[in-house]
């Protein structure tokens, strides 16, 4: 049986939700919950094997229907692709989980690579939440939830343009939360601290503790036209509320130096 969370999450937003960078990660577990409160999944990555294999479980698990579009959201033509191969569905939740990281000094950095970041995580989710918020608007119904990250509340050196873009995210979900409400549509800001997925590698980052993706994700849902920020999971309170009663410029200083530890180059 569905706990009544879910339940409420398939009667808030159902029938159908968009969930990008959903091959792995919080996307991935956040996919999976969706597909156990019966909402109908269109799946967005990169990697087409492994959609086609999410979808079947949770088709043969679920009863669900899943649509899947295997496309790379640094490619600007690509939202266009997602909004139209979702036109004749009832979509009313968007999932922007899609996003990377980079770390290391800023002057080692690779301009190409800090391009195609801002492509994922700053514009193609400009143009998702623009596109959909027009339809949950209209439909007077809606739910977006945007990922934003710990590291948004500040600048944070040795991870320069990475905490940018999420401030970006952070910012902008925070405002449309206020826009949209009267509208019907609830948009959350989720900023989760270091979580256990495939982002430290390609960040280039040791970790040490990190939140379980499953936790993360269940914190989220919860949250999800409740309030407008969550802090998901214990570690990201922890962290975020032992900076908050420090000056922003100690707060940049602190991060600077455990980004400095934990960066590989």
């Amino acid at each position: 049986m569905r706990s009544q969370r879910q339940q409420q999450l398939l009667s808030q937003y159902g029938a159908w939700a968009i969930v990008t960078g959903a091959s792995s990660g919080i996307g991935r577990a956040m996919a999976l919950q969706l597909a156990e409160a019966g909402l109908h999944l269109v799946l967005v990555a990169r990697s087409q094997a492994v959609l086609e294999a999410m979808a079947e479980d949770y088709r043969d698990r679920h009863g669900i229907q899943v649509r899947v579009l295997a496309l790379d959201l640094s490619q600007a033509a690509t939202v266009a692709t997602v909004v139209a191969q979702t036109q004749d569905l009832a979509v009313g939740l968007l999932i922007a989980a899609a996003g990377f990281g980079t770390s290391g000094a800023w002057l080692k950095s690779q301009i190409p690579q800090e391009l195609d970041m801002l492509q994922v995580n700053c514009r193609s989710l400009l143009e998702l939440t623009w596109h959909f918020s027009q339809r949950f608007a209209q439909q007077r119904r809606g739910g977006i939830v945007l990922l934003s990250s710990i590291v948004a509340f500040q600048g944070v050196p040795y991870s320069a343009h990475y905490a940018a873009t999420k401030a970006y995210v952070h910012s902008f979900a925070e405002a449309l939360a206020v826009e949209l409400a009267p509208l019907g549509v609830d948009v959350l800001a989720a900023a989760p601290g270091p979580t256990a997925t495939g982002f430290a590698d390609r960040a280039r980052l040791t970790m040490g503790q990190t939140l379980d993706v499953v936790t993360v994700a269940q914190s989220i849902l919860k949250a999800l036209g409740r309030r407008s920020t969550v802090l998901p999971g214990w570690l990201s309170k922890l962290l975020a509320y032992a900076l908050w009663p420090l000056p922003r410029w100690a707060k940049v200083q602190v991060m600077g130096r455990v980004m400095q530890g934990m960066t590989q180059n």
